[in-house]
């Protein structure tokens, strides 16, 4: 690891360890005002507008961060300007799909019926500010990017304080004004990194630059996004999915429905957002490890990627292991910040093996774009994701286990779905040292 990668992941991870922060008192703000069964509609919602989100970025970060680390200097003005007319046409696509959808989705029928109106607002902030976040990426501009996602948190939480500190609403409108700190929050951002790269490209202007064929240009982008927003939209979907499957099989084992949301709400507003505090780590690794491992295997430094990839999983060993230990132990304690007498202690201390797993998930699917393994990658999902559905659903509709039988069909997923993306990187570096060796004799 050099320094630059080193200075770059240190800087994201202490800008989203403090974003992490914010996110937990966030998530106890949501939990004192909107109560039990708000916070189980708050986070039912959640999903479905992470799924908007997907769509309306096209994973153009991820693509762009690679295209730019890729190619030299001289093409990124010809690669940024035919991406914003792309991504311009693609917002127009979106918000006219969007007035058609949005009215027939069932799920809004529950919340106040301005809330479609708000998430049409949020596609074309999304869209323009991935243009930004793909650029810095690319260039290794961390900082920004650090001050970017620490900006959302510490916003939304002012937002929030000030909203249920001045007024007092009912359920509904006291829903929609905490899903409106995200709309809010998101525009400050996007605000925040056009403002700096509209001055990157007026430098880029002032520099040589060689275009580049709009076919080839898309081609390099959708090549990435495509399949990267495919397994992007897959866990969005999955994710969106996971609290109705949830609560109809509790349900079914003979659990009251609003019990049922209450239950959701406890395990995904509580235990999920303690169990995922340290995944700002693995996501910081992410963000930096995309354009490093591209520009590496792009150069064949299958040695560098090796040693890289050992250096990654020791040091989230480091950190998750102590981690699960005090979720397991210490359960009680972090789970009555929320709630007092909660069972998502217990839910906690059943997804230890979950969240270890996650934590190594998210850099090894880093490895898999960076490598050109984005369809191995969605696949391994689809399986994964596939088999832990069914048994969440067959083990929580009986009535012995519930939640229980839910919690072991996620653990059983998460395992599998670290195996396999191991044993694809491993095969994919022993490939390319192959091919390599035959091409020098």
């Amino acid at each position: 690891m050099n320094k630059t990668f080193l200075f770059g992941a240190v800087l994201l991870i202490i800008a989203a360890f403090l974003g992490e922060c914010l996110e937990f008192l966030i998530n106890m703000v949501l939990a004192r005002e909107l109560g039990e069964q708000g916070l189980g509609l708050y986070m039912s919602i959640l999903p479905t507008i992470m799924f908007l989100v997907v769509i309306a970025s096209f994973e153009l970060p991820i693509s762009i961060s690679k295209a730019v680390a890729e190619k030299k200097t001289v093409y990124h003005r010809s690669i940024l300007q035919h991406t914003i007319y792309f991504t311009s046409a693609f917002t127009v696509a979106c918000l006219a799909a969007g007035f058609i959808v949005f009215p027939l989705i069932p799920v809004f029928k529950e919340y106040h019926t301005a809330l479609p109106s708000l998430l049409l607002v949020l596609i074309p902030i999304i869209s323009f500010s991935s243009i930004a976040r793909g650029y810095f990426m690319g260039v290794r501009h961390m900082g920004k990017i650090a001050i970017a996602n620490f900006l959302r948190r510490a916003i939304q939480l002012v937002l929030l304080i000030a909203v249920f500190h001045l007024f007092h609403f009912d359920a509904e409108i006291s829903i929609l004004l905490s899903l409106s700190t995200l709309i809010g929050t998101e525009l400050v951002v996007f605000i925040y990194l056009m403002i700096y790269f509209l001055k990157e490209m007026k430098q880029i202007k002032q520099k040589s630059s060689v275009p580049m064929q709009k076919k080839s240009v898309l081609h390099v982008l959708l090549s990435v996004s495509l399949p990267t927003t495919g397994l992007r939209i897959f866990h969005a979907a999955s994710f969106a999915v996971k609290p109705f499957l949830i609560k109809s099989a509790l349900v079914q084992a003979g659990v009251v429905e609003e019990l049922a949301v209450v239950q959701y709400g406890k395990l995904a507003g509580v235990a999920f957002t303690i169990g995922f505090f340290p995944a700002f780590i693995a996501h910081s690794l992410l963000i930096i490890l995309i354009p490093t491992v591209s520009e590496a295997f792009v150069k064949k430094e299958i040695a560098v990627l090796e040693k890289l990839l050992h250096k990654i999983l020791f040091f989230t060993i480091f950190y998750a292991v102590p981690a699960v230990f005090i979720f397991y132990f210490y359960s009680d304690e972090l789970t009555s910040l929320f709630f007092e007498e909660s069972p998502a202690a217990v839910y906690l201390q059943l997804l230890a093996p979950y969240f270890f797993f996650h934590f190594f998930v998210i850099p090894m699917q880093a490895f898999l774009i960076g490598l050109g393994l984005v369809k191995d990658a969605f696949l391994h999902s689809v399986w994964t994701t596939t088999i832990s559905f069914i048994l969440m659903y067959v083990l929580g509709s009986m009535p012995s286990l519930q939640m229980d039988g839910i919690i072991i069909g996620m653990n059983t997923g998460i395992i599998m779905l670290a195996m396999l993306h191991y044993m694809t990187i491993r095969h994919r570096l022993r490939e390319r040292v192959s091919y390599t060796f035959q091409e020098i004799y």
